[in-house]
C-alpha cells in the first residue's frame, strides 16, 4: 500500500500534505491529553509491532504493494484514530526515510491512506458496530474494512494522478486488501483479546465504557 515517488501528481502530493499535516496536528494534542506512563509503553510496542508487519510486502501491479495495516488495532485499543494516526505517521517516516519504503513526495498520501482512514474507518466501524453485532464481531469487521478502503483511496488517488485506470487500480489493490484485510482482522482480535484477558486496564473501551 505504500506508494512510491512519482506516482501521485505534485498537486495532489501538495494537498494530501497538508491534510497530513493537520491530522499530525491533531494526533499530537490527542497525545498530549491522553498519554501518560502507562500507555506510552504500549503505544511504542504497537508501534515497532505495527513496523515489523508492514515490512512483509506483497507486490500489486503498478507498482505499489499490498501489506497488513494495523491502524485498526491501535485506533481501537486507544478508543481514538488519533493514535493510529501518530503511530502510522512515524512508522511511515521512518520506512521512507531510512528504508525507502515509500516516497518522500507520497508521504503524505500514505500517512492519509493508512493513518487517517485506517484510523477512522477503524475505530468509528468499530464503535458503530458494537452494539449491533458485539465486541469482538464489529472488531473483527472494522478491521477488515480499514485495510481493504485505505487500499480503495490509495488506488484513486494513483488513479486520479493517471498512474493507471481506475478499474484496475481498484480491482487490484482492492483484491488484494480483501484478502489480506482477513488476515489482518483475525490479527487483530487475537492481539484484543489477548490484552483484555492480562491487561484490561490497557484497553480504553474498559474506561470509557465502550
Amino acid at each position: 500500500m505504500h506508494i512510491p515517488d512519482g506516482f501521485i501528481s505534485l498537486p495532489l502530493c501538495a494537498i494530501l500534505y497538508i491534510i497530513a499535516i493537520i491530522a499530525i496536528y491533531l494526533s499530537a494534542k490527542w497525545s498530549r491529553e491522553n498519554l501518560n506512563e502507562k500507555y506510552i509503553p504500549l503505544l511504542a510496542v504497537l508501534s515497532a509491532g505495527i513496523f515489523a508487519i508492514m515490512s512483509f510486502n506483497l507486490p500489486v501491479p503498478f507498482g505499489s504493494s499490498g501489506h497488513l495495516l494495523g491502524a485498526a488495532l491501535v485506533a481501537i485499543i486507544f478508543c481514538s484514530p488519533y493514535a493510529a494516526i501518530l503511530v502510522l505517521a512515524v512508522v511511515l517516516l521512518i520506512q521512507a526515510l531510512f528504508f525507502g519504503d515509500g516516497g518522500i513526495t507520497a508521504l503524505g498520501a500514505n500517512i492519509i491512506n493508512m493513518g487517517v482512514v485506517g484510523g477512522f474507518v477503524g475505530y468509528y466501524g468499530y464503535k458503530s458496530l458494537n452494539k449491533i453485532v458485539g465486541k469482538y464481531p464489529s472488531v473483527f469487521i472494522a478491521s477488515w474494512a480499514a485495510c481493504f478502503i485505505a487500499a480503495l483511496v490509495a488506488a484513486i488517488e494513483m488513479a486520479i494522478s493517471g498512474t493507471f485506470p481506475l478499474d484496475l487500480g481498484i480491482f487490484y489493490m482492492g483484491g488484494y486488501h480483501a484478502m489480506i484485510g482477513l488476515i489482518e482482522a483475525v490479527i487483530t482480535v487475537i492481539i484484543i483479546k489477548g490484552i483484555e484477558s492480562v491487561r484490561p486496564d490497557l484497553l480504553a473501551w474498559n474506561r470509557k465504557g465502550e
